[in-house]
Order: structure tokens, then sequence, then C-alpha cells
């Protein structure tokens, strides 16, 4: 071999590299131990409270620009740096959530507009462009811009952008195409923007590890949170746009108020109106804070009571309005005219927009509701929602001041009630506004101030004194976890551009350690039983292929490590897959040497020799393997993605180590005088001296694939796949039963009525687990959607199983013993038909590629055919299968993105054995035309035969191991590699070389003819 010395300094350059990942273990650990500690110290004993979480997050936070480990003379790490350079598991081995938020551009070109956004074309084009993106792929601006020209036909875009002085250099003179760039430039800046900002949120966020990355072509982010276990605290931490607004409010006994509201309901409905004397009211009151020269210097808001008008108004019945809402009649804060349950929110916001209504109530005004439900006079929450009326400037929807102005923001405790606030300090401009704002309000009466964060009310204190030192404490019933995230929030200040989530996966902890202990198992399990197969198979040389075997896992993960991957459970399986794969590599060149041993060759002879004739089939297959995995990695999301990485380092770890290291190891031993053997008395002749006609009976191959293919294209055209909630769009939970009674229909059946439609119900593998698909309301682009599904999720359960539970214990990862979620997802029609569309293009892509590769590689488009003709076959193989079996046995044969990835796997792993038989096939006729070419072809086949067998076992056991070990979330995807595999190794035997050869004529590169074979 030539080059040891160079092999031997990259293998010693690589075992460095990889070894110091391990290193940087040693360091956060320690710093996250610490970090244990104090939480314990400062949080409580109790690891799952809020407290805890937060001061552990706070702690680690501080540590994050610390030094912690250092290389002398070389560099030094500070924690940040160390644990963005480690292998972190993914959500569904450590639990968290994934999300694909879009971001929505539709006020940002209402701003650009300005006036002209009240233009009716506008508004019809931004309507229409917004449903046009629910099934398209295309950006917003692309979809904005077609839908205006087709509706404003002749009008050009100058008539709404020309006077725009956000866009820029434009003018009523300006060209279609000059707006359209500055358009789609402005809408890049704005997304990148909002991606920065979004970036810095979820890093005060306390996430550990957490993964954003930008699809910058479709305004797409993609965000994984490893073990966020809350996440409803974590949709509004991503969706909320921070635009934080003060504003002057009207209070409900204001001159005219009460008799709108009543005029209101009499257009929605009859009404009839009582009176009522005082009342008390529950406020909050503004007190400032001086220093020592008698200068306001802060301020703190509180509860206080006051009392209401005599003589409110209170209705006993009427119309719509009324009676979906409760209106304060004293009982309530002066700011506050209502209050609603949740659910008929919409219902009254649409009442009150109608503009006739609007005409009832001030000119400069407009509705909010709080951002919560409101507290009760003994300050507990309701479970209704406030409503009120802001009082804007005249001509002008922009606040008199807003979230720019803030320089700080902290979480604090109100030293007086002990009440959790926000603490927010503003820069000079910001100070005189706000002193402008207060000292309105106290001459005004102790006016209340309503602070209101992306368009719901906060806080509406009212203001007793001027506050004139630019910092106020912001109180909202806040829970501790609320004020860290707003005080977060504001801090990092608002999003350019407001985000929607389309896309949602959530998986709990249990799951997660359930998911890395069968990881684990099947892996470990798979390693053995490939030990045990080298060892017995190949004697001595087994021995060195184990050991090369074990420093090839070590290279994978320490390159997987130091790129910062993401593990995930399909990442461990590419592992799994690899190890199968590495085994392939020694196979064939051990295989390659017992032939040159037979030839009576000497031992070094032969491994020379056997190591030389091998490289042209290991670069072969293991190529097109890699250009399957680059495919999948671009096309793929998540864990996906993370299985293609793993799958491409995993390939060039096993040939260097196959290639290199296990040769280096046996010429060691050697030239140490030691003894080795490639065979046992049973390996030696192992499929050796096969005679079988393969080419003869090629049309019993061809009649059977045939029919086995049409069958199975008629059940995927009848009976259809099992879709996964990826392609096919809706909310999809796993949720386990302590009751062992229920069954799929039984919950089928319970769940039909609360859906308005009957959802897909699946057993999963794990007793009392099933999965539920649904597309309810999953159109429904607000907020409130997934709450409103769980809400109905919940409803039928109950209804079930006879019980009581809430929300909070259906979603709670700890509540073990009771019926639970444990794992849920979100996919929105965006998300569903890009899928879609991309897999397709996946499938169409690596097929091309690896048409061509064999192209050139053997330079006859007829190889190309046999090995594309066998791909085919494979494919349509598995995918009929999976049809076939839908609903027969008992696990999940979703056809999802790991589903797309095993059919790409096996595809490059079928063509592994054909790249085998073509390469002995190109031997063969290259240097020998005495016989035809159907003896040579036959020869070909039979010679590889021990090689293609035993190749295909060995990753056949591994694969079914992590079938058998894998766990619920893998076995579909193992089930598929395993069924690809034997598949595959039919189709190079009997299915690949045969229609090379019925496509060629001139197969042999010396003379001959064909038709005298036949």
């Amino acid at each position: 071999m030539q080059g040891k010395s160079l092999v031997k300094f990259f293998l010693v350059l690589l075992s460095l590299v990889c070894l110091l990942q391990f290193i940087y273990f040693i360091p956060t650990n320690r710093v996250e131990n610490d970090a244990n500690e104090h939480a314990l110290k400062v949080g409580g004993s109790d690891i799952n409270s809020a407290a805890y979480k937060i001061a552990r997050a706070k702690y680690l936070d501080s540590m994050s620009s610390e030094t912690v480990f250092s290389i002398p003379l070389i560099k030094k790490y500070t924690y940040s740096e160390l644990k963005q350079q480690q292998l972190a598991l993914g959500l569904d081995l450590k639990g968290g959530m994934s999300t694909v938020l879009q971001v929505d551009l539709e006020e940002f070109l209402k701003g650009l507009a300005g006036r002209n956004a009240a233009n009716v074309e506008f508004t019809k084009a931004i309507e229409a462009a917004k449903k046009a993106q629910a099934t398209s792929q295309s950006d917003f601006i692309t979809l904005f811009v077609d839908q205006y020209r087709q509706i404003a036909g002749d009008n050009k875009l100058n008539k709404i952008f020309g006077r725009s002085e956000a866009l820029g250099n434009v003018n009523n003179s300006s060209t279609d195409a000059a707006i359209i760039t500055l358009l789609r430039s402005k809408a890049n800046e704005t997304v990148n923007m909002t991606f920065d900002r979004l970036k810095q949120r979820i890093d005060k966020l306390g996430v550990t590890q957490p993964n954003v990355s930008l699809d910058a072509g479709r305004d797409l982010i993609l965000v994984e949170m490893p073990g966020i276990d809350n996440p409803e605290r974590a949709r509004q931490f991503l969706q909320n746009s921070a635009k934080l607004e003060f504003w002057e409010t009207y209070r409900f006994n204001d001159p005219g108020i009460q008799g709108a509201l009543q005029q209101a309901d009499a257009m929605s409905g009859a009404s009839s109106i009582d009176t009522t004397g005082a009342a008390t009211v529950s406020d909050s009151i503004a007190t400032p804070v001086y220093d020592s020269l008698g200068n306001v210097i802060d301020t703190i808001m509180a509860p206080a009571t006051a009392s209401a008008t005599p003589n409110a108004a209170t209705p006993t019945s009427g119309g719509r309005l009324m009676k979906a809402m409760t209106v304060n009649t004293g009982t309530f804060a002066q700011t506050v005219l209502a209050r609603a349950d949740r659910g008929k929110k919409a219902m009254i916001s649409e009442i009150l927009d109608r503009p006739a209504v609007k005409a009832l109530f001030p000119a400069n005004s407009k509705f909010m509701w709080s951002y919560k439900p409101g507290a009760n006079a003994d300050g507990v929450l309701s479970n209704q929602y406030e409503l009120y009326l802001i009082k804007k400037q005249a001509n002008s929807d922009i606040a008199p001041l807003d979230g720019d102005v803030v320089t700080s923001a902290s979480q604090t405790l109100d030293p007086v009630s002990g009440q959790v606030q926000v603490n927010v300090r503003m820069n000079a401009d910001g100070a005189k506004r706000w002193a402008d704002m207060t000292t309105r309000a106290a001459q005004g009466g102790n006016r209340e101030i309503a602070i209101a964060l992306d368009d719901e009310v906060v806080s509406a204190p009212g203001v007793n004194e001027p506050i004139t030192g630019g910092s106020s404490a912001i109180s909202g019933n806040y829970t501790v976890e609320e004020a860290v995230d707003f005080a977060s929030i504001l801090e990092v200040g608002k999003l350019p551009a407001r985000t929607k989530i389309i896309q949602e996966s959530n998986v709990g902890p249990s799951l997660g350690k359930e998911n890395i202990s069968k990881s684990l198992t099947s892996m470990l399990v798979g390693f053995a039983a490939v030990i045990a197969l080298m060892v017995l198979f190949y004697m001595g040389a087994g021995v060195f292929a184990v050991l090369s075997l074990f420093i090839n896992v070590f290279l994978i993960i320490g390159t997987l490590s130091s790129l910062g991957t993401v593990l995930t459970v399909p990442g461990i399986a590419g592992i799994v897959l690899v190890i199968g794969m590495a085994v392939d590599a020694n196979v064939i060149i051990f295989e390659r040497i017992k032939e040159e041993l037979d030839l009576g060759k000497t031992i070094k002879q032969a491994i020379t020799d056997g190591y030389k004739a091998s490289y042209s089939a290991l670069i072969d297959a293991n190529v097109t393997m890699i250009l399957t995995a680059i495919i999948l990695a671009y096309v793929g999301l998540g864990p996906v993605k993370g299985f293609a990485v793993v799958l491409i380092i995993g390939v060039l770890a096993s040939l260097f180590t196959a290639i290199f290291i296990t040769r280096l190891m046996i010429e060691w031993w050697l030239n140490r005088g030691g003894d080795i053997s490639f065979s046992n008395n049973v390996s030696r002749t192992w499929l050796k001296n096969v005679n079988i006609d393969w080419i003869g009976i090629r049309k019993y191959s061809y009649i059977i694939s045939g029919a086995l293919t049409i069958i199975g294209l008629i059940s995927i055209f009848t009976k259809g796949f099992d879709l996964g909630v990826e392609y096919q769009g809706g909310y999809s939970y796993n949720i386990k039963f302590a009751d062992n009674n229920v069954t799929a229909d039984k919950l089928r059946d319970g769940l039909t009525g609360v859906f308005e439609m009957a959802p897909v119900v699946k057993q999963v593998d794990d007793a009392n687990t099933f999965n539920v698909i649904t597309s309810y309301k999953i159109n429904d682009n607000s907020p409130e959607a997934p709450k409103m599904v769980l809400e109905k999720l919940l409803e039928g359960i109950n209804k079930l199983s006879g019980t009581s539970l809430t929300a909070e214990q259906l979603t709670n990862p700890e509540s073990l013993d009771k019926t639970h979620i444990i794992s849920s997802a979100q996919v929105g029609p965006i998300i569903a038909d890009d899928l879609k569309r991309t897999s397709f293009y996946a499938f169409i892509l690596a097929i091309a590629v690896i048409f061509l590769y064999i192209l050139i590689r053997f330079n006859k488009w007829q190889y190309s055919l046999g090995a594309i003709v066998a791909l085919l076959h494979d494919a349509l193989m598995v995918i009929g299968i999976f049809s076939l079996l839908k609903g027969l046995v008992p696990f999940t044969l979703e056809v999802d993105q790991a589903f797309i990835a095993a059919i790409l796997t096996i595809i490059g792993y079928s063509l592994n054995d054909t790249v085998i038989i073509f390469d002995r096939m190109r031997e063969y006729l290259g240097i020998n035309t005495s016989k035809s070419n159907k003896e040579l072809v036959n020869d070909a086949i039979s010679s590889t035969l021990s090689r293609t067998t035993m190749t295909s076992f060995a990753t056949f056991l591994i694969i079914f191991i992590l079938f058998l070990f894998g766990g619920d979330s893998i076995k579909g995807f193992a089930f598929a590699l395993t069924v690809g595999i034997v598949v595959g190794t039919y189709s190079s035997i009997l299915i690949a070389a045969p229609v090379v050869y019925d496509f060629a004529s001139d197969l042999k590169i010396g003379k001959g003819k064909k038709s005298a074979e036949k």
C-alpha cells in the first residue's frame, strides 16, 4: 500500500480531532452540574418548577461568555462555543418542540403602500395572495405581484408604491420591474432581520443547543428547541411580534359609551337596559418613586380600590352582543368595557368592527382585548377576557408611545405586593413622551394608560401623578415565566414582521428517553451480531474488521460532534446502517482476497491484489450511495436531513477504515510474523462453483417481478397508502391511555362527533397508545387554532373514558399514570404540498444522477438502463408492500419523510450489489473473448454470489435487529429498509444483469455476436 505514512498521519489527526470532541463534554458537564446546584438553591428542590428552570437558565446564560476550557497557545473556549460544537440530541431523543414558521409579509406590504393600502385592487390582491399561498410554493411577494396584475389590469404598481418613502428610489413613473426589484430586496431584508431577532429571542429563552435555520426562498424559519416542555409558552415566544404600545383609554362610564354599546346591541338583536347603583371596582394605580432630591426615578403599579360612577347601565337581556359578554357595571376596572369567554371574542369583534357599529363610538377609537383573562376583585383570575376601548390620536393609527424607546427590560417583584412585574427603562425621547402621557392622565382624573403588546392589552394602570424618570413597572397578573419572556422579548425588540406556525412537532421527554433506550439497545445488539458474524465467517481477518468497525464508529461520532450535528432517532438508524455498510466494504475486499488465494498466491500477494481489484467496485458502490444521500440532505427537513448527513459521513468513514485502516492492521500483524486466515472450512467453499444459468431463467424472474409489481400498483391505486401527517396536513397526536379498554374503533367513533369529521386513528405498537390525525381547523392560521383543536380532543377523550382531565393534565409529560399526549405535530397544507413535491423531485433526481454516473463509469447506456430498471423495481416493490400491508400488521406503515429517506437509501444500497456484478461483468467481458456473452454474464453473477449474499445478509441482519428493537418511531423505516435489502439483492442478480444482456449486442470489448447465444 502506497503512502502508509500519510494514512497514519491522517488517522492520528482525525483521532485527535475526534478525541477532542469527547473531551469537550467534561467542562460543559461541569458547568451544567454547577447550574443544577445553583438552581436547587435558588429555585427550590422541584426540578420541574418554573423557578428552578429560570434559575438554571440564568446561570447558564451568565456562563455563556465565560472561558471554561482552553488549549494552550491555540484557543480559549467559552461555554457557549463548546456547547455549539458538541453532538446535540434531537427532539425525538431529548423531547422538545420543532416548528416551521412562515414570515408574514402582509403587514410589510401594507406599510410600504401607506395610505394606498386602502386601495380596493391592492386589498383584493393581498387577500388573493394569502389564499394562493396556502397551496403554492412561491414566496408572498411573487404571489402578490401576480394577483395584482390579474386584478388591476393596466394599473401599474407605481399607483400603489409610487410615493412610498420606505421603499426608496421610486416615483409615479417607476416601472413595475424596478418596483418589484425593490419589493424583493426590502422583503429579503425584513425576513433576514426577523430571522436574526428570532434567534436572539430563542437565546434568551434558555434553550440548550437550539437549531434555527432560514429557508429564504420561501420565507420559512425552522426552529428546533430541545428540552422545551411548555409548547404554549414557546408558541407565544416565537409568534409575538412584540409591538409594544402605550395608549390612552376610554372608561366604561365616559359619556356616550354606554349608549353606544346599547345601540350596538340593538343592531344585533333586542335588548333592555336597567340601572344599578354604585359598586366597588378593582383598579391599578401608578405610584411614583422619588430619589433623595425629590425627582421621580421610578413608578410602581399596583391594584387599588376606586368607586364606580353611580347609575351605570346594566343589561338584563339583549341581542347577540349583550348575551355574548358581561358588560361592566362597576365590578371591573373603570377602563374595562366588558368581559367575554375566549370562544365568543371573534363574534363580538366581528359585530364591533362593522362600519355602522364603529360609527356609534368616538371616531378616534378602536377596540382591544386583554392578552389573558382578567382578575376578579380578590385578585383571582377569571376565565373571561377584558374588552378595552383605546383612544387613538387624530387621524392616526400610530400609538403616542411605542416599544422603540425601550432600552432595557427585566423581571422583578413588587416589594409591596410581591406581584411579578416587568421593569422597563426608556431613552430620553421616550421618557419625555411618557411624562407627557402620564401628566395628561393624572390631570384628567387618574386616567388609565393601556399597555398593549401585539394589539392585546397586558396592563391598564391608572396614573395619579406624572412619571418623568423614564422608568416604569408593568404588571399584568404574570407568572414568573411570562414576566421573564415578556422582558426578554421587549429587550430584543419587536420583530420586523409577524411569524405564524405552519408546522409543529412536540415530543415528550418520556418518549425521548424511551427512544434513546431502544435505539442504543438496537445498536449494541446489532453491533454484537455483526462482530459474531465477521469473526465466525472470516476468522482472524474478521477480528481486524471488527477493530476497524470500532474505529469507524469513533470517527463518525467525533466528526458529527465537530460539525455540531443534531443526533436523532433516524440518525442513530443511519449509524446502524453505516455499520452494516462498513461490513460490506470489508466483505467485498475479503471475498476478493479469498479468490486470489484460491489462485495459489501467497497471503501477502493475495492481499495486495485483492485490495487492488476491489477498489473499482468499492468506489462505484459507495459514490452512488453518497450521491443519493446528498440529494436526501438537500430536500429533507429536520431528522431526515440529519440521517442523510450521518449517511454521508458514515460512508466516507467506512471507506477510509476498510481500505486503509483494516489493511494497515493486517499488514502490521503479518510483518510481526503473525498468521492470518480469511476463511474457515465452511466459508472457504461458501457458494463456490455455483453453475446456474441466470440468463436462461430470466424470463421467470421477469414474470414474477412483473406480477408482483402489478399487484402492488393495483393496491396503490385502490387501497392507497397510510399517509403520515406530513403529507396530508393536519394535527397529529400520539396518546397513551390509562384505560386498557380503549380501541382504535372506539376512539375514532368518539372523536368523530367533536371534530365534525372522522379522524384517522391507528394503534401504535405500544399497548394503549394511539395515533390520531385530524384536519379540523387546519386552515385556521389564528394563534387560537391549536388550543381549539386540543380542547375538542380533550372533550372527546373525556366523553370516551368518563374522565375529567384538564388540558394541562393531558399535555403534561409527567402525567405518566394518566391518559396523556406523548407527542404531537401540526402540519399546514403549505408544508404538506411542499413535502410531496420535493419528495417526488428527489426520487427523479436520484434516478437521473445514478443513470449518468453508471453511464460514465461503464461507458454503455445499457448498464445505466439495467441499474435504473432494477432500482425502479425495488422502489415499486417496497411501495406496493407498504400499500398491501396497510392495516394488516401490528405497526404503522406511514408514508412520510422517513419512508422517502428509506426509499432513497434502498436505491443507493441496491446499487451496491448491482455495481459489484456489473464490475465483474466488465472485467470478464474485457479479458475473455472465447466465451459467449451469456456464459460470461452467468460467470460474473456466479463468481460474485458469495460477496452479494454476504454483504446483503450482514446489512439485513443489523437492520432487522433495528426493526425488532428500535421502537415505534423507527419501525416503519426499518421495515422498509429490511424489505428493500432483500428485494435489492434479488433484483441485482435477476433483473439488472439480465436487462443489460437483453439490450446490448456488443457487451464484449472484443468481437462476438449475441444472436447465436439465445
